[in-house]
């Protein structure tokens, strides 16, 4: 029984002892910092308080353990009075503006008279954002953004999905304010472009990130679409190689294109050319033209592959778990409205946070 006792008890205090060992060896909870990605949100994810309490919404994004925004970036150009006004306001509340989204330069986008003058604008807030201490500047390059094939879909238990359908949009005709683009003349209009900011936000120490193509609809109302291809993401930072001249990438669009979004991620994280992230995904039955948009833990997307390049390759800006379903408690809130066709609001948001912060510590966790 002795001899028992002690390969009984042996097993246990070798456990304690390696459990010791690891505990020491790691510190937990792992967190971010300045050397590993962080997760952000839009200012907006946090919702609207009754009135009286301007920062609810804030309070809410803290609740979540976010630390990190991203916002609209307003009329241009900007000001760098403006913007260092916007920052305070948000560190006062213990979060940082670390992304704007800039537009208001469709000329420039269709190559028409006027761009210059766009571009200047451009250029001004730039300089401005880099002066705030704003390390990333987003924006969009459409032809036409192919909206008009969404549709909301019945998902699990009933929560909303955002579903593509090309077939609802294809026939579309042009609108007049755009016109039917050839995709050469967009590539042409984006070089115009990148040559005359790019330099600048270098100087500037800002990063710009061109979001994709999405839904990545093939043609979009007779128009090409120069980010609608992984092809067309890598040609794009070829256009003029530098760390400022990155993409946002999307997994879900990734995916939606029929790519593999690990493999993909690894591409650009490895060039350093991701200077911003979303993190969400889809089930796809025909790349490019019908898919929809899932909760996190139900799609097609190796989200912790995906995760485990952006901590493997050093990428230190934000991931955005972005676009949260529609689940039953957000619809029943006064006033709700989805973003998009099955689009959620806070109580989706918390599922995606907690998902893609599961997804960080593991990931973190394993590179160590």
């Amino acid at each position: 029984m002795q001899a028992a006792g002690a390969l009984a008890v042996a097993p246990s205090m070798v456990t304690e002892a390696e459990v010791g060992a690891a505990s020491a060896a790691k510190t937990w909870p792992i967190v971010e910092g300045p050397d590993t990605p962080k997760l952000c949100l839009g200012i907006g994810d946090g919702g609207r308080g009754p009135e009286g309490q301007q920062d609810a919404g804030t309070q809410r994004i803290k609740q979540l353990n976010v630390d990190y925004v991203l916002s609209g970036g307003g009329r241009i150009p900007w000001t760098e009075a403006d913007l260092r006004a916007r920052i305070e306001r948000l560190k006062a509340a213990g979060l940082t503006l670390y992304n704007l989204m800039i537009g208001g330069f469709p000329n420039t986008i269709y190559g028409r008279a006027g761009r210059d003058e766009e571009i200047e604008k451009v250029i001004q807030s730039i300089r401005a954002a880099g002066k705030a201490g704003l390390p990333v500047i987003e924006y969009n390059f459409y032809a036409h953004r192919a909206m008009e094939g969404y549709y909301e879909q019945t998902g699990r238990a009933g929560a909303g999905y955002t579903a593509f359908d090309y077939d609802r949009m294809k026939d579309l005709p042009a609108l007049p304010q755009e016109g039917a683009q050839n995709i050469e003349k967009m590539w042409a209009n984006i070089t115009y472009f990148l040559k005359a900011v790019v330099p600048v936000a270098e100087e500037a120490g800002v990063r710009l990130a061109l979001h994709p193509n999405d839904p990545p609809a093939p043609l979009s109302r007779g128009s090409g679409q120069i980010m609608g291809t992984v092809a067309g993401w890598k040609r794009l930072i070829e256009i003029v190689p530098s760390p400022a001249n990155g993409i946002t990438f999307d997994c879900g669009v990734t995916r939606e294109m029929g790519e593999d979004p690990v493999e993909v991620c690894r591409y650009f994280a490895s060039r350093q050319r991701i200077n911003h992230a979303h993190f969400r995904n889809v089930l796809v039955q025909k790349p490019y033209e019908k898919y929809a948009e899932v909760f996190p833990d139900n799609g097609e997307v190796d989200m912790f592959g995906v995760m485990k390049e952006l901590v493997c390759n050093k990428y230190t800006g934000t991931i955005y778990p972005e676009h949260p379903r529609a689940l039953d408690y957000d619809r029943q809130q006064p006033g709700f409205r989805g973003g998009y066709p099955g689009g959620g609001g806070y109580a989706g948001i918390v599922f995606n946070v907690a998902y893609a912060r599961a997804m960080l510590q593991a990931a973190l966790a394993s590179a160590k």
